[in-house]
């Protein structure tokens, strides 16, 4: 870490939204708001999994997993960002920066490979049907969780290791609104083509691996429901994967965009927008999607409400 060292920036400023100085407090008001739904969302998710039985499933077991991941997610990113907006001077330390990607890249490298094992638990669920409690028991759940935990732990070390290790002798002003990697890059004083390029293929392997995992599940996901006769069936099956497939659209669209470019085509504002919908926004309809829309849920949530309300003696 002699870079690190010798490097004479000691904080960076972050300008993600200095061209909005007039609406700030009112962005304040609405990301806080978002925040609090959001958190109050998943923390209701979360409970219901636990206090309801009917719902001790693998799909629910991912779910909760999901949503705990959502939470940190946003405690990375959001608090400080509040804090920021209400800030006159909005500084983050050479230190704190490198933590904040680090634990960024870890719950988002980990949210990725989360998603491809939700896509293969639902391959189960409906091409082996028969074998689903054997195939999904809790050991292998909490095996493939482990196992997207330790990818996405890897990848993070990985690479804000290259990203930091790089010499910062010039400008220390960060054209967002956290400590993503174009953007500290792109301060750098030096770029080694190889750091970049093995950067890049952390994101491949990232993105695109999970993904080609959840496109080969939903083939034979679609094979299968096909050969159902029965119409009703057939929706039944179709919509117990309508929810991930909307998250997975949404998570790998926005990450795609930003990760799976030439730097070349880095534009600032262009990339705050976008990090505003999957650091604030996604958070917050994943959880509305999976819940809201699923009947057994639901009335997981009513029976979890009511027995709280009114506890046996």
């Amino acid at each position: 870490m002699e870079w690190v060292n010798e490097t004479l920036v000691r904080e960076f400023v972050f300008l993600g939204f200095s061209s909005l100085a007039g609406l700030q407090r009112l962005l304040f008001v609405v990301f806080l708001l978002v925040y609090l739904f959001t958190l109050g969302t998943n923390a209701v998710i979360i409970s219901t999994i636990v206090l309801d039985r009917a719902l001790h499933t693998p799909m629910y077991f991912f779910l909760a997993v999901l949503s705990c991941s959502e939470t940190c997610y946003t405690f990375v990113i959001v608090p400080k960002m509040l804090v920021d907006l209400l800030a006159q001077k909005k500084t983050i330390s050479f230190l704190g920066c490198a933590i904040q990607m680090f634990t960024f890249l870890f719950l988002g490298c980990s949210h990725s490979f989360l998603l491809a094992a939700m896509g293969y638990d639902r391959y189960v669920a409906i091409c082996n049907p028969l074998r689903y409690t054997v195939l999904m028991g809790h050991g292998v759940c909490v095996g493939l969780v482990a196992a997207a935990c330790f990818c996405g732990f890897t990848v993070s070390l990985v690479t804000t290791s290259l990203v930091f290790r790089l010499p910062f002798h010039s400008s220390n002003q960060l054209h967002h609104f956290f400590c993503d990697i174009s953007p500290v890059l792109k301060l750098a004083s030096h770029r080694s083509r190889l750091s970049q390029l093995v950067i890049f293929m952390l994101g491949v392997f990232v993105l695109v691996i999970p993904l080609l995992l959840i496109m080969v599940s939903y083939v034979r996901i679609i094979s299968a429901v096909l050969k159902i006769p029965s119409a009703v069936g057939r929706y039944k099956a179709f919509s117990t994967c309508a929810s991930h497939l909307i998250v997975v659209t949404v998570h790998y669209g926005c990450a795609s965009f930003i990760y799976l470019r030439p730097k070349s085509n880095y534009s600032s504002s262009q990339d705050t927008l976008i990090s505003v919908s999957y650091t604030i926004l996604t958070p917050l309809f994943n959880p509305m999607i999976y819940s809201l829309r699923n009947k057994e849920f639901k009335s997981a949530l009513r029976r979890a409400i009511i027995q709280t309300s009114h506890p046996v003696n």
